[in-house]
This record gives C-alpha cells, structure tokens and sequence, in this order.
C-alpha cells in the first residue's frame, strides 16, 4: 500500500463545511495541508488547527489558482492529492414569475463549481506530472472533485447548480483517462443531504425533516463522513474513474 504520510493535499473551499472537516481527516493522517478559500479569517483559523497554511485563492480565476500552488510548493512541496470541496448552489427556477433564469447567475454557478474545480484540477496536475513517481504503484497523484446527487436527481430551482454537478459527473472519467499514464488518479464524490454551514443554519426542523428523507440512514451525513470517504479513495489505489454517491440511497423528490 502506498504510504500517503507527509505528502501534500489542497483542499479547496477548506475554511468551512466538507472541504474543513477533509482537511481536518487528511492532516489528521499526516499529510500536509493546504486550505483554498476565500473566507481569510475561517481559513487561517481552521489551518492553524491542523497545523496546515491557507491561502486566499479564487478557483474561478487561473492566475490566482496559479499564485496558490506557487506558495504551497514554495512552502510544503508538490501537492500530490487535491480535493476540490469550493461550490456554491444559489436557488432559481428556469423561469419565474415571468422571467428568465438570470443568465449572469447561471455562468456564476458553473464557474466556481465546474469551471473552479477544472482549473485547479488541470494546475495541480500539470505540477504532479513533474514530480517523482512513489509507492508500490508509481502514483503522482489524486484529484478528488465534489460532485452532487443533483447531478441525477436535480430538483426545482437547482437548474444551475444540477448542471455543475453534473459536468463533474461528466469529467471524471476523461480526466482520470487523460492522467492515467502519468500516475494520477481522478475520482469524485456525490454527496446527498449533508450537515453543511447552509443547513446548519436552518431550524431544527427542517434539519430533522431533510434527514427523515434519507432511507438509510435516517438522518443528515455527517462532513467527517465525506471526508472519511476522501481519504478512502487517496488511500485505495483501486479507485479510479469513479463518481460515488454518498447519500444513504436518497433519491431526490422533484421539491
């Protein structure tokens, strides 16, 4: 088995929800830890926890991708896993009330969670490739994106967002093909109704309705439970190619 202790890991959108909880498990198993995000204060806060750095980073902006994986090698090394967890999901139906879908909007979604993630997924994998080969399988690396059960089962309102999630969906095998004679493995993660910061803030209620939904287990997924599933896939030389629902077999309802 490949031993990933002391190699470097970025995760993006790691101040917060799923990204901080996959940082938390990766350093927690001795990698070294980069956070990218745009939340200074949550970022800082949560890298010294870990003992990991941050770095103020855009995921839609190249340059600034650029700018944070200078400093990451600068300061720890290549990083050989990234896992992109940055996303936002922004409600609004094709058409409302007579009008259109707001087409700025729309590009906005597509740009942090589709748009984001391949940057920082071909950036990081233009940097693996020059690196040294390590491990029983001669590995440069894993990539790790977030996708969605919207991707499938996109409901009202989640037009942008569904699309997003699915080009993830629709990403992960080229790209794992593309790296595959390079050593770099491609795997996402399509999580169900999980305890992030956004539904942390809704009444108990409508927490405890969501989690009722979810067959099996009755309940909201846990953040340390996609990262346990992160660190699984970093772990398993097997995995590749693969888009994996994590969602106790939801499947959504149209509302």
């Amino acid at each position: 088995m490949t031993d990933w202790k002391d190699k470097v890991a970025i995760v993006t959108g790691g101040a917060s929800g799923l990204g901080a909880a996959t940082a938390e498990t990766l350093a927690a198993q001795g990698m070294k830890v980069a956070l990218f995000d745009l939340n200074e204060a949550a970022g800082a806060e949560h890298s010294a926890k870990i003992g990991g750095i941050f770095c103020k980073v855009n995921v839609t902006d190249p340059a600034s991708v650029t700018a944070g994986l200078d400093r990451v090698e600068a300061e720890l090394g290549v990083a050989r896993v990234l896992v992109n967890c940055a996303g936002i999901a922004p409600a609004a139906k094709t058409v409302s009330r007579g009008a259109p879908h707001d087409p700025e909007l729309f590009a906005s979604v597509i740009g942090v969670n589709l748009i984001g993630s391949f940057n920082c997924a071909s950036q990081a994998a233009t940097r693996m490739v020059e690196a040294d080969t390590f491990g029983p399988d001669n590995s440069r690396g894993v990539i790790i994106n977030t996708a969605s059960v919207a991707a499938y089962d996109g409901q009202v309102g989640q037009v942008a967002y569904a699309a997003s999630k699915g080009g993830i969906v629709g990403m992960t095998l080229p790209m794992a093909r593309d790296l595959a004679d390079k050593g770099i493995r491609v795997c996402a993660i399509a999580p169900g109704i999980f305890l992030t910061p956004m539904l942390a803030a809704m009444p108990q209620e409508v927490q405890d309705s969501l989690g009722a939904q979810v067959p099996c287990p009755s309940r909201l997924g846990k953040p340390s439970e996609y990262a346990d599933l992160a660190a699984h896939i970093v772990g398993n030389p097997m995995l590749n190619g693969e888009v994996i629902r994590l969602d106790g077999a939801i499947r959504m309802a149209p509302r």
